[in-house]
């Protein structure tokens, strides 16, 4: 055989070689796009859910959004000319639903009156007020009914009108509609196509959920709606309140007073009396005004602001004193079992913080702590309900809880300074105090200024450790809102939110104060990061 004849069979080898190479790419090519497919498709169905839902409730900026997101998605992930994007779209999508949206949400927020009595729109109120003032007249006619449920477990009424002999059924907020198929015998309504007509046995079972039950009469609001207590006789409801939609004004007819809109989402009668039930609306940068000028929240704030920058400037101080002081100690090679030191003081930082916060609660119990009755033995101190050793016993714990975390970023840095440095100083005649003063700690604080910043940004809203410690307790005599000495910022938001039931919600407010919370922490931080590029010339 000729070398003629072996290079034709080497390139044949090759060519074989090279087609299935290119045929294992295609393969896995096509592999990976029916996974993208796959994933894309999942994108697209929960995103076409979201935009249906929107759709339904009518709120168009999240279906805009969706549908913006869900076209940039798609454009994204099969274009050949945006393969950076494909790395960025998705974190941008995170920034922007939960980061840009929420801030301008929250902000939306402070600018209504938002809250208790304030909840929904206009129509929304007016029909409200016609449904809670409803009373039923001595002369109203009486239906019999018989109560009905659907495959939801949802409660209903058929009425039947004895007139006609025909019957209707009507739901909570659904109006009466005919049922022609329904079977009466004996003037009682035996069964209604598509439900279950309730025995007396099960009404009574669910007695308080059929006497809550309203059945408008029909679309109109003013002509009432049909209740029952016995589940056997319903009679027509019709409210106090009429509401003139061209005068657009509510009315009394027992009283004959006229409540007018005051602006501010509420109807307000001459007189300055208010209906209990308004709609949410713009009322601008009122909420930033009362917070600062309505006597209720202006001393409470002023005390609470004050206090929230002390408790996170010494929480930050004491934590990186102690945390920097033991990773001197430690870093010190003639310190024996240095491993063994080092595991025991990180420990408080590997147990959950809610739940290191509630054993200390335990611990500090003014009758049943232990501290108190074994340390101490059996001293009755207030640890968490006098007002100066609660927020020392606040600053305590959290010293316990943080010097960890400020340990290992400390004894990092110190191990991360170069040994020669020191040397150079030992030869220079330094002293140990000076080495510290002029080479370690600067070096140190270069390496740990960004982390201290996000620790005061991080402890000015540390709400799990004043919830779970001292719940913002003991609280201000003196206020009139629910408020406590230990309260931070972000725990008076909580409160004044009324999420805890504790006080009447106002959301507007409690988002007024989160802006504001954000700008503080965005300024300090600023400032604090300016500061910090100082360091860089020890560096």
């Amino acid at each position: 055989m000729t070398s003629s004849d072996v290079e034709p069979a080497t390139t044949r080898t090759r060519a074989r070689a090279s087609a299935r190479t290119i045929s294992a790419k295609a393969g896995d090519f096509s592999a990976w796009f029916f996974v993208k497919l796959l994933l894309i498709a999942l994108v697209d169905a929960l995103g076409v859910f979201i935009i249906w839902q929107a759709w339904t409730v009518d709120s168009w900026w999240v279906l805009g959004g969706t549908l913006v997101a869900l076209l940039v998605v798609n454009w994204v992930y099969f274009s050949h000319r945006t393969v950076p994007a494909k790395y960025l779209v998705p974190g941008l999508l995170f920034l922007m639903i939960y980061q840009v949206f929420t801030i301008v949400y929250t902000g939306y927020v402070s600018i209504t009156n938002y809250g208790d009595g304030h909840n929904s729109t206009k129509e929304s109120a007016i029909a409200q007020l016609l449904a809670q003032n409803e009373r039923t007249l001595p002369d109203a006619t009486r239906y019999p009914v018989a109560v009905v449920e659907d495959e939801d477990g949802d409660l209903g009424l058929a009425i039947l009108d004895v007139e006609t002999d025909s019957v209707s059924v009507g739901w909570d907020e659904e109006p009466l509609e005919a049922a022609p198929d329904a079977v009466v015998e004996d003037g009682r309504i035996v069964s209604v196509p598509d439900v279950t007509v309730l025995q007396q046995r099960d009404v009574y079972a669910r007695a308080s959920d059929v006497a809550a039950l309203r059945v408008p009469f029909s679309d109109d609001a003013a002509d009432g709606s049909l209740r029952t207590t016995d589940g056997r006789t319903a009679a027509q409801a019709t409210s106090r309140l009429v509401y003139d939609e061209d005068a657009d004004t509510m009315t009394n007819v027992e009283t004959g007073v006229v409540y007018s809109p005051n602006g501010e989402g509420s109807f307000v009668s001459d007189d300055g009396e208010a209906l209990n039930v308004g709609w949410r609306v713009v009322v601008g940068a009122d909420n930033y005004v009362d917070a600062f000028s309505d006597a209720r929240y202006a001393g409470p704030l002023l005390k609470v602001l004050l206090w929230t920058i002390v408790f996170a400037f010494l929480s930050v101080a004491t934590t990186f004193l102690l945390g920097l002081f033991l990773a001197v100690v430690f870093n010190d090679p003639r310190v024996k079992g240095q491993k063994i030191y080092r595991t025991l003081l990180i420990l408080p930082y590997a147990f959950p913080g809610f739940l290191a916060a509630l054993l200390w609660a335990g611990l500090l119990n003014e009758r049943f702590g232990f501290i108190n009755n074994v340390l101490l033995f059996g001293a009755d101190i207030p640890w968490l309900t006098d007002p100066w050793l609660a927020k020392l016993s606040v600053l305590g714990v959290n010293l316990w809880l943080g010097f960890p975390y400020m340990f290992l970023i400390c004894t990092s840095a110190l191990q991360a300074i170069p040994g020669d440095l020191k040397e150079a100083a030992r030869i220079d005649g330094a002293s140990t105090w000076q080495q510290f003063r002029s080479l370690t700690f600067p070096l140190v604080m270069v390496a740990t200024a960004p982390l201290l910043i996000s620790s005061f940004a991080f402890n000015f809203n540390n709400f799990n450790l004043i919830y779970m410690l001292t719940g913002g307790g003991p609280r201000m005599s003196d206020a009139t809102v629910p408020v406590g000495h230990t309260d931070i910022l972000i725990s008076m938001v909580y409160k004044i939110a009324g999420i805890d039931g504790g006080a009447q919600k106002d959301y507007g407010l409690a988002s007024a104060l989160s802006i504001m919370i954000f700008v503080i922490i965005a300024v300090i931080s600023i400032i604090g990061f300016r500061q910090a590029r100082k360091l860089e010339e020890y560096n």
